[in-house]
């Protein structure tokens, strides 16, 4: 889907920063990649804000039922908005499932090096998938993430 002229400036702002949290969520992953490749670190930087909301008890579940109930169920926001905000927790959720079965596999196994791919895995696949969405996001085209955009599609529309 590209509806490009039914999307405003402020519109693709606001879609591209629903996936800071995905981002944030993430970042637990990317231990191994921070000290093999410094500069990334600067990511940390971009979810700061995001760090300093979830330092509160309870802010990841009050911001996820804000964000599903006042922004992806309410249909005075934009379709663009909810769209994107509904794949941004999407990748939330996915991400947490991720986190409880690593969590389940360190404790079975301790292959170092098969953790240390996994988790840069993940890490590299979530900030493509990040990127590609903001990126689509701010070109004010609907980023179709495969299993996930149909997942979005039909909580939003």
């Amino acid at each position: 889907m590209s509806w490009r002229a039914t999307t405003t400036v402020p519109d693709r702002i606001f879609a591209s920063l629903a996936y800071l949290l995905p981002l944030f969520y993430v970042m637990p992953f990317g231990g191994f990649l921070f000290e093999l490749f410094p500069p990334l670190q600067a990511l940390v930087w971009v979810v700061l804000p995001v760090a300093l909301i979830y330092s509160i008890p309870f802010a990841g579940l009050l911001v996820f039922m804000l964000l599903y109930l006042l922004v992806v169920r309410n249909n005075r926001v934009s379709l663009f908005i909810r769209y994107n905000t509904m794949q941004a927790l999407l990748m939330g959720i996915v991400l947490f499932i991720v986190q409880l079965l690593v969590q389940l596999l360190l404790r079975i196994a301790s292959f170092d090096l098969l953790i240390k791919v996994l988790f840069n895995f993940i890490f590299i696949a979530t900030v493509i998938g990040v990127v590609y969405g903001v990126v689509q996001s701010v070109r004010g085209i609907y980023a179709e993430i495969p299993t996930l955009s149909e997942a979005t599609k039909s909580q939003v529309f």
